[in-house]
């Protein structure tokens, strides 16, 4: 998909800012990293990096990763031909509940460890902070909900947290091992509508030559500097970012809650499925239940900040 001249570069560098659309919300956020934490690159940046080029090749048999990387470029994922893995909490493709992902004990060991880096806690703790206030609470109330309701389940195997709750409100965490993270232009379809993901490019690469995050529907380029981090509504505007140059690295950490998951807590722990064919479920209650539906985007929307003071906002 070629650009067209009408695309607008924004030379980013990581400090912290807004992108509002025409109505003064915020549609998403430039997060980048502390301004104040002067180890960033080193402790946070670089170790991330490292323990994930680790993991890989743990994860992965020799000739190590690369391998898989070429492999599923030949199956023309519509993400990108990159090693990843997602971990956590899902609901969706005919799940009759929330379940965790599935991975190998090896596996499951290894993400653990990763989780469990001081690293890692440092830039799901950031990416709290840059969350719409209204947003953040709807995530918080959701997941403290659905873990309310797995704990009184009677069953073996019961949903965890990626990280400390205090660290984060996602469900869900992709790590997008590269070696040479580059997307194709997608759509994350999989989660909530209004919803937030959170994107952290990882890494050693010239973010001026390589590694821009481009949203298409906006017709905006950004610089997306190693180490940074950018929430956006992913399931509703197409992203991709571009190639990085020979001899560099990417990697991506992403953090998200499957929609499926808000869904079930919406539906007060049950799927659409389970209210269609529930008997005692008249057809006044049915009706009521669509027209609700119709109404979430309208209240999604108004969980989005309205900052109409933000000098050094983007505008969309």
């Amino acid at each position: 998909m070629p650009l067209s001249c009408d695309f607008t570069v924004y030379n980013w560098n990581g400090v912290p800012q807004p992108v509002l659309d025409r109505e003064d919300r915020v549609l998403l956020v430039l997060g980048g990293f502390p301004p104040n934490a002067t180890d960033w690159k080193e402790a946070v940046t670089d170790d991330a990096a490292r323990e994930m080029e680790n993991a890989a090749t743990k994860i992965y048999t020799e000739p190590k990763w690369r391998c898989k990387a070429e492999a599923t470029a030949a199956k023309t994922p519509c993400r990108g031909p990159h090693a990843a893995e997602s971990v956590g909490a899902s609901m969706g493709s005919g799940q009759p509940f929330p379940m965790m992902l599935q991975h190998s004990v090896v596996n499951t060991t290894i993400f653990a460890g990763l989780f469990g880096l001081k690293c890692f806690e440092r830039i799901a703790g950031w990416t709290n902070t840059g969350f719409a206030p209204l947003l953040h609470e709807y995530y918080r109330q959701t997941l403290d909900d659905l873990f309310t309701w797995d704990a009184g389940q009677d069953r073996e195997k019961h949903l965890r947290c990626n990280f400390l709750r205090r660290f984060s409100v996602f469900a869900a965490a992709t790590f997008n091992f590269g070696p040479h993270t580059v997307t194709f232009p997608h759509i994350d379809f999989g989660n909530l509508a209004w919803g937030w993901c959170a994107i952290t490019a990882l890494g050693w690469f010239n973010p001026d030559l390589g590694g821009h995050l481009i949203l298409w529907d906006l017709k905006l380029i950004i610089h997306f500097p190693p180490g940074s981090t950018i929430l956006l509504p992913s399931a509703i505007l197409r992203h991709l970012n571009v190639k990085i140059q020979p001899g560099e690295s990417r990697y991506s950490f992403t953090q998200f809650t499957p929609a499926g998951l808000f869904h079930w807590v919406y539906n007060r722990f049950r799927t659409d499925r389970d209210i269609n064919t529930a008997p005692n479920t008249s057809p006044e209650e049915h009706e009521r239940h669509w027209a609700d539906r119709m109404q979430r985007w309208q209240e999604g929307v108004k969980m989005y900040h309205v900052w109409d003071k933000a000098p050094n906002a983007v505008r969309a």
